[in-house]
């Protein structure tokens, strides 16, 4: 019993160690490999480096799939940029291997005080509080290491234990085990690592932890196949070819050991020093590498098979659904903010759609055009609050930093796309008092409505790009714009009572023309606010607390 305790403290603090520290390396880095994802990633040789480079950062290439997974359902990337990045996350994930088949048990624990004190004493710099989290992880996992290779030396003096490990036997079970454990655990990683402490105690034949290792590679794509359950088409098929390379690479690996079983062990025994932890090591890396190049120049056709495999194409305006996110797959944290600013742009786009849609029926007074205002506002309502509900769970999950200071401001954003989505409903209620009534504008009437529409449409279409690319390049052009409307709006009111005066329109019309006026002045406010929402501060509110600041001196 004490073994199994021993045990399975070891595993827990193994499991736990290492997902701090890959969640810990995704907060401090996450948004960085972010850009650096959605940059280098034309050519398929630089999207291996990129997979490799950031697999082996992050120490994990279940995020790295699960992003990219979540980078093609966003458009951010497309399908045949997906494979190059993928095949990387292969070989980066295997540099686990090799940092465990160091043994650091004995200096554990100053990587766990390190941590601590960093996490403990330095709350006001998150970035070096969530480097501490990496470090503690490091040490919380040699520790469980330790405390695994521990009880698997106790459990060498158990006969039952030694009969039972050394009678699987049976490549196919031991491919079927690897592939649970690993499915189960979620971590090719930690699975690998499992192997390579049953390996190092002697207490499992060396040909069987090969094929047990081969049964991660595909338990391994579990996870961006989970990620895939309710996206695009596309962010299906990035997920299989994954599962596609994995199984491609699995069988040609796995006709070699059934052939040559004895002769790859005698080879990778070789060059590892007679040392059993670090063959397994060395066995995955270099599996891994050929694998790769071995599958790099079919990517394209693995992709192409990928369609014969989903079928179809997505459609397109699909009422009440969400595009970029979904509570029915695996959250992403490097890429769960971007997803949420996609799916608010596509929220906005409608918006201003809507408020087109509503404007031209003021003119034409078609009914089928003004119920269709009204669904697309129920539409806009629904992501409303589908939208706030995921950034509410956003906000408790761990993020990178930037992503973390960026959440609060995107409560705002939503709300200030659906004001605009009503403003369009407002004016289609609009169009329905104008035909029940026999209420019409004069030609200058909606000459004016239609000039200043096209400035509020210039305002939104700026706002939205730079709240999307997170770019202040079009800054002081919407404060430019924004001064405009607010003066176009004050201008129209007083046409407004001008023509009342001289009795050009009738009071009914003129009220409705204000309500209209303010209307729109109030979409472009809303428009602001979605602008200076990547900011820290509004420029404005900033302008004018200097100026006050320097009329008090």
């Amino acid at each position: 019993m004490s073994v199994i305790v021993s045990l399975m403290g070891g595993l827990g603090f193994f499991l736990y160690g290492m997902k701090l520290m890959s969640e810990g390396l995704q907060k401090v880095a996450g948004s960085k490999m972010r850009s650096i994802l959605e940059v280098f990633t034309k050519n398929r040789v630089i999207g291996l480096l990129v997979g490799i480079f950031f697999t082996a950062l992050i120490q994990s290439s279940n995020a790295t799939t699960v992003m990219v997974v979540s980078f093609v359902n966003s458009g951010l990337m497309k399908l045949a940029q997906a494979p190059g990045i993928i095949l990387g996350a292969n070989i980066g994930t295997t540099v686990t291997g090799q940092l465990i088949a160091f043994d650091l048990a004995d200096i554990a624990p100053l990587f766990v005080i390190i941590g601590v004190l960093m996490v403990m004493f330095v709350k006001n710099n998150l970035t070096i509080s969530r480097l501490g989290e990496v470090i503690l992880g490091f040490g919380i996992l040699f520790m469980g290491i330790s405390g695994i290779s521990g009880a698997l030396n106790e459990a060498k003096e158990i006969p039952a234990v030694v009969n039972a490990l050394g009678s699987l036997t049976n490549p196919f079970l031991a491919f079927l085990v690897g592939w649970v454990a690993t499915a189960i655990l979620q971590s090719n990683s930690a699975t690998v690592g499992i192997i390579m402490l049953l390996a190092r105690e002697g207490l499992m034949g060396l040909p069987i932890c090969l094929f047990m290792m081969l049964g991660c590679n595909i338990g391994c794509t579990m996870s961006a196949i989970l990620a895939s359950f309710g996206c695009k088409k596309d962010a299906k098929r990035a997920a299989c070819v994954h599962l596609l390379f994995n199984i491609s690479g699995t069988i040609v690996c796995s006709i070699i050991f059934l052939l040559f079983g004895n002769q790859v062990v005698d080879f990778f025994m070789g060059i590892s020093g007679n040392e059993a932890g670090r063959m397994i090591a060395n066995a995955n890396s270099i599996i891994k590498v050929c694998q790769v190049l071995l599958m790099l120049p079919f990517t394209p056709l693995l992709v192409k098979a990928t369609y014969f495999i989903i079928r179809g194409n997505d459609e397109e305006d699909k009422k009440f659904e969400l595009a970029y996110i979904s509570s029915k797959h695996a959250m992403s944290p490097t890429t769960a903010v971007l997803q949420a600013v996609r799916e608010m742009e596509r929220m906005a786009q409608m918006a201003e759609t809507n408020l087109i849609r509503a404007m031209n029926t003021l003119v034409t007074r078609d009914q089928k055009e003004i119920d269709e205002v009204y669904r697309v506002e129920e539409n806009i309502n629904f992501l409303n609050k589908e939208i706030t509900n995921y950034l509410v769970h956003l906000n408790q999950a761990s993020l990178p930093t930037s992503d973390v200071m960026r959440i609060g401001a995107l409560f705002h954003v939503v709300n200030d796309i659906e004001r605009i989505g009503d403003h369009a409903e407002n004016v289609a209620d609009s169009a329905v008092q104008m035909t029940n009534d026999n209420v019409t504008f004069s030609k200058q009437g909606e000459l004016d409505l239609s000039e200043m529409l096209d400035m509020v449409l210039k305002i939104l279409d700026e706002s939205i790009e730079m709240f999307a690319k997170n770019d202040l390049q079009h800054l002081q052009e919407i404060i430019d714009i924004e001064n405009s409307i607010d003066q176009e709006e004050r201008d129209l009111q007083q046409k407004h009572v001008e023509r009342l005066t001289r009795n050009e329109c009738t009071p009914e019309a003129g009220m409705i023309f204000s309500d209209l006026v303010s209307g729109l002045e109030r979409v472009a406010d809303h428009a602001t606010n979605i602008a200076f929402s990547i900011l820290d501060e509004d420029p404005e509110e900033k302008a004018a607390r200097e100026a006050v600041a320097g009329a008090e001196k």
